[in-house]
């Protein structure tokens, strides 16, 4: 099976929408709700990179985030839930299978570190995953956030959290 190719940034509006979705969940995570939300944004706005695409995004994300709209923040969940907890074995998006294959290569914290604070922090923020960006951070350095924003205990700023681009 060939390796998934990002479409040409300049190519999307013309793309069918089933390609659109595929794209979209390379980069983030195969999630309906997502794509409802963007696939609109993706036809009618040119990018002149991913990176502007995926900031345009987290524009829309960031709306619902702080929408006082009980069905905008159901919405901003359900598609925070289709992340995968990290250290899942099962991992859709590319990016998420490059991100945590780190994860894996950094034995020093044990999987049963990394599955309790997952379940700690889904009882803190019920109907939330723990999102962050992996990529260039450490398992340790992971855990110590997970285990900051679970101790911080702020729903509203998790929500916030979670859609934010780390360098």
């Amino acid at each position: 099976m060939a390796a998934y190719r990002l479409p040409l940034i300049t190519a999307l509006s013309s793309l069918p929408t089933a390609e659109l979705a595929t794209m979209l969940d390379h980069l983030f995570e195969p999630s309906v709700p997502l794509c409802t939300l963007s696939i609109d944004l993706l036809r009618d706005q040119t990018f002149s990179s991913y990176d502007d695409l995926v900031a345009s995004i987290g524009v829309q994300l960031t709306r619902l985030a702080e929408s006082s709209s009980t069905s905008d923040s159901r919405w901003l969940e359900s598609i925070l839930e289709a992340h995968p907890r990290l250290g899942e074995k099962k991992i859709d998006s590319t990016q998420s299978k490059a991100e945590q294959a780190q994860l894996a290569l950094d034995a020093g914290t044990g999987q049963d570190k990394l599955s309790e604070l997952n379940a700690r922090y889904e009882r803190t923020f019920p109907g939330l995953r723990y999102v962050v960006f992996v990529n260039g951070r450490d398992r340790s350095t992971i855990l110590e956030d997970m285990q900051a924003r679970i101790n911080r205990d702020d729903f509203a700023l998790e929500r916030t959290d979670a859609i934010k681009v780390r360098p």
